[in-house]
């Protein structure tokens, strides 16, 4: 991924940027975010949370940490995954059993940096209890990665995918074990067509259109996932797909070169349902520790409820051709089993 105008950040629906004064009030004043309540301890247990540098990755990996989790910062940027992380070891410097934080350099844009990051933390990590899909990038200008691949596409879906497929055998090895993908209500954004035949967008580009496009491809990845699982006969690995809401990110940098002023109406007009980024990972935090949902897999989730997603989300043809078609994007071995444990 290059070019001044890509970054790695924590998946929003419809982000807006901080505002002093109005938009804080209007954060106490929030009255609709669900809470995670579980009191979970992660003694003992490994997280990794991707994206996790700032917004709703960096209030996640806190979170886990406190709870006694060693987890694994994985972020495009080494500098910034450094800062975070330092910000976060310091916060939780007079907690009792917090758990270790360490970073690891992930680039999901390039299928060169995802297999090299896997390969780090399976040679590292005897076990991987928690993986938390949470990187991307939103509305970004047509671009293409360095492996050919239209940007939203590649760094939302294909690289999350390639990512959790080298880390499953780890996974599954180590359940019970949860995946935790971030996706958005922007599922509903565009057409619904996952375009499996101008797999970049070649005939027409909505920088709209393909966040939507990668966001449903995150709920039909978690779906098709947990079936595959179930298929082999592994039922406690469970998978979920998450709406975090909208959340205050500095995300919506992109908004006026697609629609000039939009981003002024979202920081005004957005910040009477503005989430924080700790409210934003709720969903997230209850996904990964909540008992009432150890037995669930393959749903939607937003306010730490299970939600019904658009129809396009439920087509189980188009999930398996997805999954068909991303194994052959990122180069995945047709020998390849990344359901069997190691």
């Amino acid at each position: 991924m290059r070019g001044a105008s890509i970054f790695c950040a924590a998946q929003t629906q419809l982000p807006v940027h901080s505002q002093r004064g109005s938009t804080l009030s209007v954060q106490k004043m929030f009255l609709f975010s669900g809470k995670c309540t579980a009191d979970t301890r992660l003694d003992g247990k490994t997280a990794i949370v991707t994206g996790s540098n700032t917004g709703i990755g960096k209030c996640t990996a806190n979170e886990l940490a406190k709870r006694g989790a060693r987890v694994i910062m994985a972020c495009r940027s080494l500098e910034k995954a450094e800062t975070a992380a330092d910000d976060i070891r310091t916060s939780l410097k007079d907690v009792k059993d917090a758990g270790e934080v360490v970073i690891r350099q992930l680039d999901l844009s390039s299928l060169k940096s995802v297999r090299k990051c896997a390969q780090e933390i399976l040679d590292n990590e005897s076990a991987i209890h928690l993986l938390i899909n949470n990187a991307g990038v939103m509305m970004c200008p047509r671009q293409l990665t360095e492996d050919g691949y239209e940007l939203q596409f590649a760094t939302n879906h294909l690289g999350h995918y390639l990512f959790t497929l080298l880390l499953l055998p780890r996974i599954i090895k180590s359940a019970p074990a949860r995946i935790i993908n971030l996706s958005s209500l922007a599922h509903t954004w565009g057409d619904g067509s996952m375009h499996f035949e101008d797999i970049n967008l070649e005939k027409g580009y909505s920088a709209t259109g393909a966040y939507g496009r990668s966001k449903l491809a995150n709920i039909l990845f978690t779906t098709e996932l947990a079936k595959r699982l179930q298929g082999a006969n592994i039922t406690n690995v469970n998978t979920y797909a998450v709406h975090p809401g909208v959340v205050d990110t500095e995300l919506s940098r992109h908004f006026d070169s697609i629609i000039p002023g939009t981003a002024w109406l979202y920081q005004r007009v957005g910040g009477l349902f503005i989430k924080s980024p700790l409210q934003g990972a709720q969903t997230t935090l209850y996904c990964a520790l909540d008992k009432k949902c150890e037995r669930e897999t393959g749903l939607y989730y937003a306010d730490c409820k299970v939600k019904s997603t658009a129809r396009r989300a439920k087509n189980p043809e188009t999930a398996k051709e997805l999954w068909t078609q991303s194994w052959k994007l990122v180069g995945l071995d047709e020998n390849y089993n990344p359901f069997q444990p190691a």
